[in-house]
């Protein structure tokens, strides 16, 4: 029987974060049965693995994925054409939920639909996970457990997330209905031109079949426009820039900048600003000899004070004490 072993270390591919920029990991998990499609499940796979492979090339990365297979009991499951893959057993700690969930295809999804105990853990799950989406037949299975799939990027990109169904036939349109739910996920997280890298290294010529999902990189969508202003929260944090400043950037109003930057980003423009701010603060702390009240100018931080106050409320020690802590770790 083929095997076919992808270790979780391996499904990872998660870039190191520099301590001047602290990248976001996003949780992508791929539920898996005897019996699901391995095209599917890869393809996905490979969207996010693709994605990390381009923006890694970027200084300052906006996020990564973390991608893991999951199934019931966990090691290795036998797709449809036997070929068997590694994965990690379900359980409680993925109670706290994920970035994405996809639950594979393939014939083994109407068996898997009947299972209690993938049912119960996926609604326990979905209620903490920001998107939930079927690939193929594994909608049978987010059937089964009542649930409604793909709400959150359904909600930004409407009808395209129904493109390819009826437009294609037969393994290619496999591939394509399998990559659109995690490009449109690719997109929201890193842009459009990361987005059509991807979907063209892995599909060469696809990018004209999923227009609908990619949209015309020529219009920058409101989404593009709040990474935009993200970066330049980024480049410019050690200047005495405001949230204001960055609605401008983004060509919007405040509250609506508010409002769209808390639902791309999954965090308010203050909090990111000033996690930029702190990021810069630690790689001083650390890297240099700088006294606490320069590094608090030069981080935009404003004054020693106020970033002792930061300190201690964020990372309950001092900016002195860090510094310390950080340089006996590096030391070993």
């Amino acid at each position: 029987m083929p095997y076919a072993t992808l270790e979780p270390a391996v499904m990872g591919w998660t870039p190191p974060a520099s301590k001047a920029s602290q990248t976001e990991v996003r949780q992508v998990a791929i539920l898996l049965f005897d019996g699901f499609s391995l095209l599917g499940a890869g393809i996905v796979a490979e969207v996010f693995h693709m994605a990390n492979e381009l923006s890694s090339a970027k200084s300052r990365p906006d996020c990564s994925y973390d991608v893991r297979f999951l199934s019931v009991e966990g090691g290795n499951v036998a797709c449809s054409s036997s070929v068997r893959v590694w994965s990690d057993g379900l359980d409680a700690r993925h109670y706290g939920g994920f970035d994405a969930l996809f639950v594979a295809g393939g014939r083994g999804a109407e068996q898997a639909a009947k299972d209690d105990r993938i049912i119960e853990w996926l609604r326990r799950v979905q209620t903490k996970t920001t998107v939930v989406r079927a690939i193929s037949e594994g909608r049978k299975v987010l059937d089964a457990a009542g649930i409604g799939q793909a709400q959150d990027v359904q909600a930004r990109y409407g009808n395209a997330m129904h493109l390819v169904r009826d437009e294609q036939q037969g393994d290619a349109g496999d591939r394509y209905e399998s990559m659109k739910g995690a490009l449109l996920i690719v997109k929201r997280d890193l842009g459009i031109d990361v987005s059509r890298s991807v979907a063209e290294r892995l599909m060469p010529g696809s990018t004209a079949k999923l227009v609908s999902i990619l949209g015309d990189s020529g219009v920058a969508s409101a989404g593009d426009k709040i990474r935009a202003a993200a970066r330049w929260l980024q480049d410019n944090c050690e200047r005495p820039i405001s949230v204001v400043d960055a609605a401008q950037v983004a060509a919007m109003s405040e509250r609506n900048f508010l409002r769209r930057f808390k639902i791309e980003m999954g965090i308010t423009p203050s909090d990111y600003l000033l996690q930029a701010r702190l990021a810069v603060t630690c790689a001083l702390l650390t890297d240099s000899e700088l006294p606490v009240d320069k590094i608090a100018r030069r981080s935009g931080m404003g004054n020693g004070d106020r970033l002792a106050k930061i300190f201690r409320k964020r990372l309950l020690i001092s900016p002195t004490e860090y510094r310390m802590q950080s340089r006996r770790e590096a030391n070993g």
